[in-house]
């Protein structure tokens, strides 16, 4: 560390996708930036696959699909609402998306991760792996100049740090920049990789090629807690998880291994995994808390970036759009400032907030601001009775029994006003109406 330059244009903390796009994008316009990372390299701390929404990465490098790794492009999305033994699911197939430039694909976030941070490179950034940020280095006015590492006691000096440090945001917290994330905000999600042959997937998921399906899912499979599950399809293996608010963990007699081995053998699930080989498990947490969860995003010489900034819409299942966008306007209002030679304060750092506000980031986080306060609160009934009445609606009217079409109707109508009575109802459509929107 001696010999190594000690003053920098930026120094980006963590190596993720709002890192990546943040050092990238700063290296490419010429600026002089590191990137430190704890992991051994970028993505090493990741084994799951995951869903990259290609419109966000074609601003940042517009020919990524010509080298990236790429597992399948998503044709079909279906949605489940489930109960103990069963779902009800829409879902939406268009050979449309079978497009020269496809919208969405499954990727393996370690493969992917390694070759962003191999685009950084590229662009002249220096990337230090195997580093861990101990804490933010402040001026006597408070502004912050650099950051102090493990590696050695002497600090790293730059005229602002964006960190993408992550959902806990630990330096932030060390540094008094923000408080510790709260457990209701934050949900701890399980997955696995299970391998077939990729023509077993092609046969079972009704796919040709690299295409790909994503099953979201939600129900009972949480046992009355706020989460839900997941299965995607990559090249040669099937991602399958599921997740649930910390809080609801801590209140619970459940773990996270057994509700991730209930949600496989689930019979609408097992199916899909039959015969397959289990090789990779991971445990990561999510941001969940949404618009009312953003902690203070800039500062004297400072800005958030990615899921440090709780940047995930949970109700879309968005987070690595949301992340390379935020890291690259955090970078874009850098370049400007450092264009014009003004200072990193926080009066001119304020821009990037001011620039997220024009993008889809904040527009969708505060459009569905209500919905995680109102899905914690009534977790029993949109987790557990909701999805058991649906279930039974359509058992009772796909069954054919010799009853009359009318008397179903009349007992599923009954059903659902013994378990929530109309103004139950009404009150549940009121408030979900409110958080929606």
């Amino acid at each position: 560390m001696a010999e190594m330059q000690d003053r920098f244009d930026v120094i980006v903390v963590g190596a993720g996708p709002s890192g990546n796009a943040a050092a990238y994008t700063l290296a490419k316009e010429g600026l002089n930036v590191i990137q430190i990372e704890r992991g051994e390299y970028s993505g090493s701390k990741n084994v799951q696959g995951a869903i990259l929404y290609a419109d966000a990465l074609e601003k940042i490098i517009p020919e990524f699909r010509e080298e990236a790794p790429l597992e399948r492009h998503v044709i079909e999305q279906r949605m489940w609402t489930m109960d103990d033994t069963s779902h009800t699911g829409m879902h939406y197939r268009s050979s449309d998306f079978n497009e020269e430039k496809p919208n969405r694909y499954t990727i393996l976030r370690a493969q992917f991760d390694k070759w962003f941070s191999s685009k950084v490179k590229e662009a002249g950034a220096l990337v230090l792996c195997e580093t861990t940020v101990t804490e933010l280095v402040k001026d006597l006015t408070g502004q912050v100049i650099g950051v102090r590492t493990d590696r050695s006691g002497n600090p790293i000096f730059a005229k602002v740090v964006i960190l993408a440090e992550g959902v806990n945001g630990l330096v932030g917290q060390r540094s008094g920049l923000r408080d510790e994330i709260a457990p209701e905000s934050v949900a701890l999600a399980v997955k696995e990789m299970h391998f077939l042959p990729r023509e077993t997937i092609e046969a079972r998921f009704n796919l040709r090629g690299n295409e790909g399906v994503v099953i979201e899912a939600m129900g009972t499979i949480t046992k009355g807690m706020t989460g839900t599950g997941f299965l995607y399809t990559n090249e040669e293996s099937i991602s399958v998880g599921i997740g649930c608010i910390v809080s609801d963990f801590a209140e619970s007699n459940v773990t996270p291994s057994q509700l991730l081995e209930a949600f496989k053998a689930h019979p609408s699930i097992a199916p899909l995994l039959e015969g397959s080989e289990v090789k990779e498990y991971a445990a990561h947490l999510i941001p969940e808390g949404g618009y009312k969860a953003i902690p203070r995003l800039t500062g004297d010489g400072w800005i958030v970036v990615g899921d440090a900034g709780q940047f995930v819409n949970a109700v879309h299942r968005e987070g690595s759009n949301l992340a390379m966008t935020t890291g690259r306007v955090a970078a874009e209002t850098v370049v400007a400032l450092h264009r014009r030679g003004e200072e990193m304060d926080a009066l001119a750092l304020k821009d990037y907030e001011r620039r997220l506000e024009a993008t889809f980031v904040m527009k969708d986080l505060r459009k569905y601001k209500g919905i995680p306060a109102l899905l914690h609160a009534n977790k029993g009934t949109f987790f557990g009775a909701y999805p058991r009445l649906i279930s039974q609606a359509m058992q009772t009217w796909f069954r054919v029994d010799g009853i009359d079409k009318k008397t179903k109707e009349k007992a599923i109508f009954r059903n659902f006003r013994e378990t929530r009575s109309v103004w139950g109802m009404l009150g549940d459509a009121w408030r979900v109406a409110r958080a929606w929107r």
